[in-house]
């Protein structure tokens, strides 16, 4: 005769836990079966992979276009709506152009001590100084001190204030008014039927313009390379056109953090909007040297395209920077 006997199903697998509650009320436990060493191997690795995919989709999802098409009613808070393209721009161009130009002049004239030799160069290549930029001294000044005097503000990346949202951007110093350019979305342009397959796998800095036009603000791997390639490209004899200073930890564009700018939430509302800039013929070429983006194919038959954040409101030190992530275009 054989007895079976049915044991109770135990949701904590082989582990049954007793609760003693003596004078000091700890807790012990006691294992009924020995964990299976395989077993507890294969718990820890799909933990482990969860995980791991948990924190991609997390930064991804912003990216993938049905996640998206299926959260919009849920964020509307988090939304930016244009009627048309025209009105994406929240200043007119010429501003944006006189604030970068108004920067680029001192950064020049603080980097004019060091380079002497190249702006030299630079002069007799151009055969006669014509700009304001170039009839400037040479006095060294530290890059917090350029921006604060050509601007009013510093900006510095730190640990963002929102939780796994890994870096953000800070004023750390004066006042940035309504209108104002606070930052620049650096990185290679790619036009609409250039391909950028490669660059974007596991990538969460490829920017989408209203137009179709793409920008890889990714500082590493392949991004990294492809940038640098196509600046030394660019380069005129002794004119940079690009900075490639924004794949270091110290770039020397000071506004060259933009892809570090995290969305905004329902708690933390957006205080600066993405704005397409397109750089003017005009633009002085000693001055390129401090954009900190360059076109992918050399024989691109339209201006340089650029992306600046423009402050929707007063932000004072210490706040971070918030931008909404989708503009719709009704």
């Amino acid at each position: 005769m054989f007895v079976f006997a049915r044991l109770p199903f135990r949701p904590s697998s082989w582990l049954m836990r007793e609760q003693h509650v003596g004078s000091d009320s700890r807790i012990q436990e006691k294992l009924l079966f020995p964990l299976c060493p395989t077993y507890q191997t294969s718990i820890w690795m799909f933990r482990t992979a969860l995980a791991r995919f948990q924190n991609k989709w997390k930064s991804y999802r912003h990216r993938f276009v049905p996640w998206v098409a299926l959260n919009l009613s849920r964020n509307e808070k988090t939304l930016r709506k244009v009627t048309e393209r025209s009105k994406d721009k929240l200043v007119p161009d010429e501003e944006v152009s006189r604030s970068l130009l108004q920067l680029f002049r001192v950064l020049l004239r603080s980097h004019g001590a060091d380079h002497g030799q190249l702006r030299a160069l630079q002069n007799h290549f151009l055969g006669q100084v014509t700009s304001e930029e170039d009839q400037c001294g040479g006095s060294s000044v530290c890059g917090d001190d350029v921006m604060l005097q050509s601007l009013g503000f510093c900006l510095d990346r730190q640990p963002s204030s929102l939780p796994s949202a890994g870096t953000g951007v800070f004023v750390t110093k004066g006042c940035v008014p309504k209108g104002a350019t606070v930052a620049m979305y650096p990185g290679t342009v790619y036009q609409a039927y250039e391909p950028i397959l490669l660059q974007s796998i596991r990538n969460p800095f490829v920017f989408r313009c209203i137009d179709g036009v793409l920008i890889d603000g990714n500082d590493k791997g392949i991004s990294k390379m492809v940038f640098k390639s196509c600046s030394g490209r660019d380069r005129m004899g002794p004119f940079i056109m690009s900075d490639t200073s924004w794949l270091t930890s110290t770039p020397q564009n000071p506004l060259a953090v933009g892809q570090y700018v995290n969305n905004c939430s329902y708690e933390t509302p957006a205080n600066v909007c993405y704005q397409e800039y397109d750089v003017p013929d005009n633009f002085p070429i000693r001055l390129r040297q401090y954009l900190p983006n360059v076109n992918y194919s050399h024989e691109a038959q339209r201006p340089l395209r650029c992306v600046v954040l423009v402050s929707l409101r007063d932000i004072t030190a210490g706040e971070e920077l918030f931008s909404n992530y989708f503009t719709i275009v009704h």
